[in-house]
């Protein structure tokens, strides 16, 4: 398929994020770029990545298979994840992935006929404190068993965004790729939702409570941006000419005070 003058535009937004001669460094927003339209990275998009960025289709293509964010065949609007590792996978992990497969009729990396909702287990979600996890477009619902996850599926079912225990609201799998490419989620309040967990607060609380901090750290210390970075680099202007033959006669040494040449002794 072509893609919108919109897609083209944001392209040469993103790739002019990066400096002269690392532009290649771009594909992976623009991976996520052309899934935001298509939802998946189909073999139109990886053309359209390459000839962006001056690349192979082979190039292209071998990251677009490493990461398994990047979907290579139509995907539903909603992705749903269980963490099927050891610690999610004998806490109910196992059991709510074969509960979904049943009931949707489809395996890892499947979508159902509708379209709607893709399948998946995954390895790890990086969340074992909060085990068994199921995400849902990568946000999290927590100590989830088979008939929760079910009912979230139901939902989702029924048009509805059922709210993840923390971290912001649902979107839909375009929605969040065009961030995941750069771009600011403008629906209304749509990052402002969901306080974080009580196990991710943990460290800072017991900090707060014995007082523990990092030793001359300045909360308001600026972040530096690339332009900050390079101008540090930069060398200081050199004096030019024109100033040096401006300087006063006064600084220049007589002839008589040059070193005389030393004697040879034999």
């Amino acid at each position: 398929m072509g893609f919108s003058d919109e897609t083209y535009q944001r392209a040469k937004e993103i790739i002019a994020r990066y400096p002269e001669g690392k532009e290649r460094s771009a594909l992976l927003p623009l991976l996520h770029l052309v899934q935001a339209e298509e939802g998946y990275v189909s073999p139109a998009g990886v053309t359209f990545c390459a000839e962006q960025l001056g690349l192979t289709r082979a190039q292209v293509g071998a990251v677009a298979t490493f990461y398994t964010m990047y979907k290579r065949r139509p995907a539903g609007d909603w992705l749903v994840s269980v963490c099927t590792n050891t610690m999610c996978g004998v806490l109910g992990g196992d059991a709510t992935f074969e509960a979904l497969s049943e009931y949707l009729g489809v395996g890892h990396d499947e979508t159902t006929t509708d379209g709607l909702i893709t399948l998946e287990h995954a390895e790890c979600l990086a969340a074992c404190d909060y085990a068994p996890v199921v995400t849902i477009n990568y946000e999290f619902f927590d100590r989830l068993q088979a008939d929760q996850a079910l009912s979230l599926v139901h939902r989702l079912e029924e048009g509805e965004r059922p709210v993840p225990s923390r971290g912001a609201r649902l979107c839909t799998l375009k929605e969040m790729s065009v961030q995941l490419a750069g771009f600011a989620d403008d629906r209304e309040g749509a990052v402002a939702d969901g306080p974080a967990g009580g196990p991710t607060l943990r460290g800072n609380r017991l900090a707060e409570q014995y007082g523990i901090a990092v030793p001359g750290f300045d909360p308001e210390t600026p972040i530096p941006t690339q332009a900050d970075r390079e101008a540090a680099k930069a060398p200081p202007p050199a004096e030019t000419a024109g100033a040096a033959s401006n300087k006063p006669a006064s600084d220049a040494k007589p002839a008589g005070d040059a070193p005389k040449p030393q004697e040879n002794k034999l």
